[in-house]
């Protein structure tokens, strides 16, 4: 009896601490929704108010009239869609061939391929911006796309994925005649549906925020997304527009929103399992 109060009272206080948890995690997120409905005046207000006194509508109308929106989102998803699922299929392939086939130097070559994550993004800016003004890249969809294709992040964690799965599985499907292409496509892939979509989703959200890159290789309205368009709120002569800038974060957040919520169950998953499709 006594050991299952104890364990009634761990539990009480792991919810209490979770739910704290919670709240601190999603203040920055209501304030800036709040914020997103207040003026100007209310946004840069000391001590801060956080109910506005008139909900004001206008700021979404503003950030649409002021920004091209519709065309910052249509790149948005563009960029998003076309770096995220060419990125899975390659880093798949090269997770596979990591975990189940023997080759030489495998072990070497991975351990090569993750000295890359001790190289700061940013040391490689401007080589990768001298070889897209080479290419021509430069304000271009490929300039954005081409050098996010590749990560070595997902080629790791899928690789742990496939590690995982049983090797009778893939002896039965050499037995049977097939070949490494179809045991990866038709056997390995589907069992692992959970840990893809987990990381396809922690790259979308990469893709979708992501502002150094396209800040340096766009130059126009034609490719501008939507993390850059939103610089142009900052600064000027009338200063950091802030409740403009949460309008427009808003907006900007709401399909990550809903995409989660969409996949929530996948992502749990994925992240709980180790690749075994129960």
């Amino acid at each position: 009896m006594k050991k299952k109060l104890d364990l009634q009272a761990g539990n009480i206080g792991t919810y209490i601490l979770l739910a704290l948890g919670s709240v601190v995690m999603l203040i920055p997120f209501m304030w800036m929704l709040l914020t997103a409905f207040k003026t100007y005046a209310e946004a840069v207000k000391v001590p801060v108010v956080w109910i506005p006194a008139q909900w004001n509508f206008n700021n979404f109308k503003m950030v649409l009239g002021t920004l091209d929106f519709f065309r910052y989102y249509q790149n948005t998803v563009f960029v998003t869609v076309t770096i995220v699922s060419i990125q899975m299929f390659m880093c798949s392939l090269a997770a596979f061939a990591f975990a189940r086939m023997k080759f030489p130097f495998r072990n070497i070559l991975f351990f090569l391929l993750l000295l890359v994550f001790m190289v700061p993004p940013q040391m490689t800016l401007i080589p990768r911006y001298v070889l897209a003004a080479k290419f021509g890249w430069i304000d271009t969809f490929k300039g954005i796309i081409v050098p996010n294709l590749f990560s070595v992040y997902t080629v790791f964690m899928l690789r742990q994925f496939f590690q995982s799965l049983p090797q009778e599985l893939e002896d039965a499907a050499r037995i049977d005649g097939c070949s490494f292409f179809r045991i990866y496509w038709n056997i390995m892939l589907p069992l692992i549906t959970a840990g893809l979509v987990a990381i396809g989703m922690l790259n979308v959200l990469y893709a979708w925020n992501d502002v150094l890159w396209p800040l340096i290789v766009s130059g126009s309205e034609r490719t501008r997304v939507l993390s850059v368009g939103m610089q142009t709120l900052q600064g000027g002569r009338q200063g950091t527009q802030y409740h403009l800038m949460m309008a427009a974060s808003t907006l900007v957040m709401a399909p990550m929103i809903v995409l989660y919520l969409i996949c929530q169950r996948f992502f749990i998953a994925g992240i709980s399992q180790t690749g075994i499709k129960g």
